[in-house]
């Protein structure tokens, strides 16, 4: 991993150099757009409006559009905000771990030590395990005042970029203000289908169907010079969920899930019986 920054994480008179990198990565297979036609490929050009010509990355400005006028922003106006050029990390408060929205999460970040001794580092994280508490930082990253969740991850100081409360949209659904009756039998059933499914979360269990397809589809279309039919190559795709349009009753519908549920596991449990030979 390389770093994407440099700073200090500051609470009180304590400072804590660190490293930052970027803690996630995509795993999507890069796909770029071509002409159906003739397969060229098709780019998208940064070209100026009044000189016609295509404008190189670091000869681009910001502009802010104020009704019929426009603020043009450059690099040094950009990099003069005092925050900007703040590598401060500053811990402003901190709060139960709880009591943070995941909503409000956004990107993650590793802290990695960057001092000769990482004492300090080493007492922040261990003060966050015992505490069981969150450190919300605040600090300025890619010319973005940022809103941060410091915590402990595997032996690992992680930043979590929160969103502004602002940047939350408020959820308002007409249909939620309608009275609706739930019968004692219905949540009954309900919480045993949840009986049914509970299990510990484990990701590595899980993956990402699509790309896996994906990448079958282009292994297969290569195999086979670039002329597969998408059926030949998945199968049949057998019923279609909800193709039908039919309006299952609640109850029923749950008490289906739960014996679904209940009969799947029981089918994964059984150990087969060993086969014995007869003798001859």
């Amino acid at each position: 991993m390389r770093a994407i920054w440099k700073g200090a994480i500051t609470f009180g008179l304590v400072n804590v150099p660190v490293k930052v990198y970027s803690a996630t990565e995509d795993h999507d297979l890069p796909l770029h757009q071509v002409h159906d036609k003739d397969g060229g490929r098709i780019r998208y050009q940064r070209r100026c409006e009044i000189c016609g010509k295509i404008v190189k990355y670091e000869n681009i400005d910001k502009a802010y559009e104020d009704g019929d006028r426009t603020v043009i922003l450059s690099a040094e106006d950009m990099a003069s905000l005092p925050e900007e050029k703040s590598r401060e990390i500053e811990v402003v408060e901190f709060v139960p771990s709880d009591q943070v929205d995941p909503i409000m999460y956004d990107r993650s970040y590793y802290l990695e030590p960057d001092s000769s001794s990482p004492k300090a580092y080493v007492l922040l994280r261990r003060t966050l395990e015992a505490t069981d508490r969150t450190a919300i930082v605040q600090f300025a990253l890619r010319q973005k005042t940022r809103l941060g969740a410091l915590r402990s991850r595997d032996g690992v100081l992680l930043i979590q970029t929160l969103l502004w409360e602002d940047e939350v949209r408020k959820a308002e659904f007409p249909a939620l203000n309608e009275t609706v009756r739930i019968s004692a039998k219905e949540l009954e059933l309900s919480s045993s289908l949840v009986d049914s499914f509970a299990d510990d979360f484990t990701p590595e269990k899980f993956s990402d169907n699509y790309q896996d397809q994906l990448k079958k589809l282009i292994e297969a279309k290569l195999d086979q010079g670039d002329a597969v039919d998408t059926d030949a190559t998945f199968g049949e795709s057998g019923e279609e969920a909800g193709e039908s349009g039919e309006v299952i009753d609640l109850m029923e519908a749950l008490r289906r899930s739960v014996e679904k549920s209940r009969d799947a596991k029981k089918k994964s449990t059984k150990t087969p019986a060993k086969k014995t030979s007869k003798p001859a």
